[in-house]
């Protein structure tokens, strides 16, 4: 796998998105040229990621490895850029200084739907992974307590998709990597709480 990360000019927008994060502590993302603020992750949430990245990392084979809030680039684009929960990439991205890993070395996505994007993590990032070509991206719904595992990015679109229910495994089956996720046990959200 490739980690040579090509020289990319800096834009104005990638300039306002490093800026914002360094000012306001949130992650800051560019899609299909839109700046896109998320908040720091919150407990369960934070612990959804951790429960994944605990039964991944001692599966990883060679040459891969798990990075909580690594970016990962669109092959096209100067600027767009996304962040996601967990992002397993190719192991030398550990040992860079960069912070955008270039999509030919990505092999996992996984995103934990916060309550405020679910829109953003549930349907615009499954065509926006697909187009960068990483090979699954893997979506858990701890609102609902499901999840939905997208796979074989081809044309811009994922041309596979399973869904399943806390408690059901998530059937990983990637190039070098050959695994089942436990969901039992994932926290879910509690009720919303109103404001006033």
């Amino acid at each position: 796998m490739n980690m040579t990360v090509p020289e990319r000019g800096m834009t104005g927008l990638r300039r306002t998105a490093e800026a914002a994060e360094e000012a306001t502590g949130l992650r800051a993302e560019i899609i299909r040229g839109v700046l896109m603020m998320s908040p720091t992750p919150r407990g369960k949430h934070a612990k959804v990621v951790n429960v994944v990245e605990r039964q991944l990392l001692p599966v990883l084979p060679d040459g891969l490895d798990a990075f909580q809030l690594a970016s990962v680039a669109l092959p096209h684009d100067p600027d767009d850029y996304a962040t996601p929960d967990l992002l397993v990439c190719d192991a030398a991205f550990g040992d860079s200084d960069d912070w955008l890993a270039e999509p030919g070395s990505s092999v996992l996505a996984v995103e934990v739907v916060s309550r405020g994007s679910a829109t953003k993590d549930t349907r615009d990032m499954v065509s926006w992974y697909a187009e960068a070509d990483v090979p699954a991206y893997l979506v858990i719904d701890p609102r609902q307590g499901h999840w939905t595992l997208h796979t074989v990015p081809k044309g811009g679109a994922y041309q596979g998709s399973l869904r399943g229910e806390y408690g059901e495994e998530v059937p990983l089956e990637l190039e070098g990597l050959r695994t089942k996720l436990a969901t039992e046990g994932l926290p879910r959200y509690g009720p919303e709480r109103r404001q006033g």
